[in-house]
């Protein structure tokens, strides 16, 4: 098939994603607004033969100091058909519109999956000595067809660092937990969470905890619960301003796109988290929590309510998003991975993010302004 790429309209490009069974939540038009600080495009690209738009793409510009050349960032995209046997035909007009555009370098990250592993090889693997990261495991399923894709990236000239992941950093985590909800009941999932996760529900519907939604006025109830966790967890915290331009932004586009949980306990907020939804795929996209009423488990029965819902709503995948790929229980991020495994679920491993420097010389100041922050 050959194909043109050029500018579409927001309505053209939200049209184009609700067609689709799923998209990342990153590649919705409202996105570009929830980035206010980045310049957008929407991008399509048309089947000559039917005219017909068979993929499309947002994208980010971020201006390099002093000087009017921008990154271009396709964060967990294009959607594209990442399969298709002709990709160059794809990636090529794409790379060199955004060199009209003023790029300096290309950042992007296929939306492909290439492994993923069960709860139970995971926990194997945590117990095994030997066994220091994810991929030192065998994996439960493996797609052929991605390592295709990246033999065929780096051949066009795509490259990714040392450790597999992009130049400067991935932004978007490579690793992420996923419980797949398609063709299972709730009992089913219910009864794969671990025993201890089993317990904590029953022991927070026990003592009285109620989950319920909040809206917009309750963000300032979210930062308060989210700024507590920031300092327990040595992380720097996004303003209340961002997650309420979240609000706005993707509630705007579609009223059940972003959702907002509390759990309480007495009347008490004591974990709260904000939800996404694109089509069938559900994200737990932040969570918080306070440093009281830990006891009642408030997390693992905020966590159940959210995943009945996004069954509720047809979700064929309640994602976790991110984790580290490290099994070592010494390792700071360690905690957050046997958290997801008591879900029951599976740990993917993305394509990561790719880099393709359009101008070698801009493309290395950057990475060295990067490394230094």
């Amino acid at each position: 098939m050959s194909l043109t790429l050029r500018t579409i309209s927001r309505e053209q490009h939200l049209a184009y994603i609700q067609s689709l069974p799923s998209a990342s939540h990153m590649q919705v038009p409202a996105w570009a607004d929830v980035k206010a600080e980045w310049r957008s495009e929407n991008l399509g690209w048309f089947d000559d033969r039917t005219g017909e738009l068979v993929g499309a793409g947002l994208v980010l510009y971020r201006q390099l100091p002093k000087i009017k050349r921008y990154l271009a960032y396709l964060p967990e995209g294009p959607v594209i058909n990442w399969f298709a046997p002709n990709l160059q035909e794809w990636i090529e007009p794409m790379l060199a519109h955004l060199k009209q555009q003023g790029a300096f370098s290309v950042k992007m990250g296929p939306p492909v999956i290439i492994r993923r592993w069960e709860a139970s090889t995971i926990k194997k693997g945590i117990q095994d000595q030997d066994v220091k990261r994810l991929r030192d495991l065998e994996a439960d399923f493996i797609e052929p067809r991605a390592f295709e894709v990246a033999d065929k990236l780096r051949r066009m000239g795509w490259q990714q660092g040392e450790d597999g992941g992009a130049g400067f950093g991935d932004v978007q985590p490579r690793y992420v937990y996923q419980v797949p909800l398609a063709n299972r009941s709730l009992e089913e999932v219910h009864k794969n969470f671990n025993q201890l996760w089993r317990r904590n529900i029953k022991k927070a519907e026990k003592a009285g905890v109620e989950v319920v939604q909040g809206g917009y006025d309750d963000l300032t109830e979210w930062q308060r619960l989210y700024e507590i966790t920031a300092v327990r967890d040595h992380f720097r915290p996004r303003p209340l301003s961002y997650f309420q331009r979240m609000w706005t932004a993707l509630n705007t586009e579609d009223p059940n796109r972003m959702r907002l949980y509390f759990a309480r306990h007495n009347g008490v907020n004591l974990s709260a988290a904000t939800m996404l939804i694109v089509g069938g795929h559900v994200w737990y996209s932040y969570g918080a929590s306070d440093n009281i009423g830990r006891e009642v488990r408030p997390s693992n029965a905020m966590q159940w309510r959210m995943l009945r819902d996004a069954y509720a709503l047809g979700a064929t995948v309640y994602d976790l998003r991110g984790i580290s790929d490290s099994l070592d229980e010494t390792d700071h991020l360690f905690g957050l991975i046997q958290f997801k495994v008591g879900t029951g679920g599976q740990a993917a491993e993305y394509l990561g993010e790719w880099d393709f420097p359009l101008n070698k010389l801009l493309h290395k100041a950057l990475d060295i302004y990067m490394s230094r922050r």
